[in-house]
């Protein structure tokens, strides 16, 4: 952020919004605050309140006690999430400390997943039905996307569009919710507000797209995990399902290996070396700078100024970042 001012404003707010969250992570029980507050002192970027903080800019009442508390129910919707997301993927590692699963077990983390996700709900409630209804909406997306995430496409179905709907539920549906509720929250028209829900839906399944070509293109030092995670693990991203759609004979040796055991640090490294050489690399840079210009493009409604080039900066670093 280049507006010293907004970004005091937020650094002010988010202080609020990390005091809240620890508060809401808190228990009766002192175990149950210590696997609660695991993840949440393990880090993170804090986008999701982040963006609730922003968008409440482009209102009357951006500093309104609401909007603390809607950004505390997605970042704790969010929390919640991955420690059920460590258990679906047997995780050892979370934000650089022992996953909940792995210091415990998979009941507990489950367990504290249902408990946090009970805090985001007791909270939703104090914002009124409408955040009710909007706090459901969203929660049947993201566990519908962690569904759907587990089950092939069907026969007949396209791969790609499959992957993508998984992408919008798990990750895109959040994030919109975010921009809305800061926007709804601070106090913005009707329009700013289903402006800003679109702007976060795309620009956050945009964030998860960049995530599945960086795994492929970025060196470990750069991405903070190592290179062809998601290909080792047989996860089909983005540059993946693009190189299978192209279908090129060109490609056997890639699709044999894509097909085979990449267990094998070997196989594994030539696997890795083929996709960062093929055309669906530039074909998916190219899909995420799209998204990331479609994302701007619903930033038309917002008056030039610090909060709109705000939201255009994130999204032309969701777009940088995969280049």
């Amino acid at each position: 952020m280049t507006d010293e001012g907004l970004a005091a404003r937020l650094r002010t707010r988010m202080e609020r919004v990390e005091e809240a969250l620890s508060g809401h992570a808190r228990s009766r029980a002192p175990f149950v605050t210590a696997a609660a507050s695991h993840l949440m002192t393990a880090g993170g970027k804090r986008f999701r309140p982040l963006l609730v903080l922003l968008a409440a800019e482009t209102g009357e009442h951006p500093d309104a006690d609401e909007v603390i508390t809607a950004a505390c129910v997605v970042e704790l919707t969010h929390l919640a999430s991955l420690y059920h997301d460590d258990v679906m993927d047997e995780a050892e590692l979370r934000r650089g400390a022992d996953s909940a699963n792995a210091r415990w077990d998979n009941l507990v983390a489950i367990l504290t997943g249902d408990f946090l996700f009970g805090k985001s709900s007791e909270l939703t409630a104090d914002l009124g039905p409408d955040a009710v209804r909007i706090q459901a909406q969203t929660f049947t997306r993201l566990v519908e996307g962690q569904i759907l995430e587990t089950v092939p496409p069907g026969a007949g179905d396209d791969p790609l569009a499959h992957y993508l709907e998984v992408v919008a539920g798990k990750t895109g549906s959040l994030i919109a919710t975010s921009a809305r509720y800061g926007a709804m929250f601070g106090g913005a028209s009707t329009q700013v507000q289903e402006a800003l829900t679109a702007y976060g839906e795309i620009v956050g399944s945009a964030f998860q797209l960049s995530d599945d070509i960086l795994d492929v293109a970025s060196e470990s030092g750069e991405s903070g995990k190592t290179p062809g995670t998601d290909l080792r693990e047989g996860v089909p991203t983005l540059p993946v399902l693009m190189a299978r759609a192209a279908a090129d004979p060109a490609d056997a040796r890639l699709f044999e290996l894509l097909d085979g055991d990449l267990s094998d640090d070997g196989r594994h490294a030539e696997a890795l070396d083929l996709l960062r050489k093929h055309p669906a690399m530039d074909e998916a840079r190219a899909y995420v700078v799209a998204r990331a210009q479609e994302a701007k493009d619903r930033l038309t409604v917002l008056p030039e100024g610090p909060v709109r080039s705000a939201l255009e900066a994130f999204a032309d670093i969701v777009a940088v970042r995969s280049a």
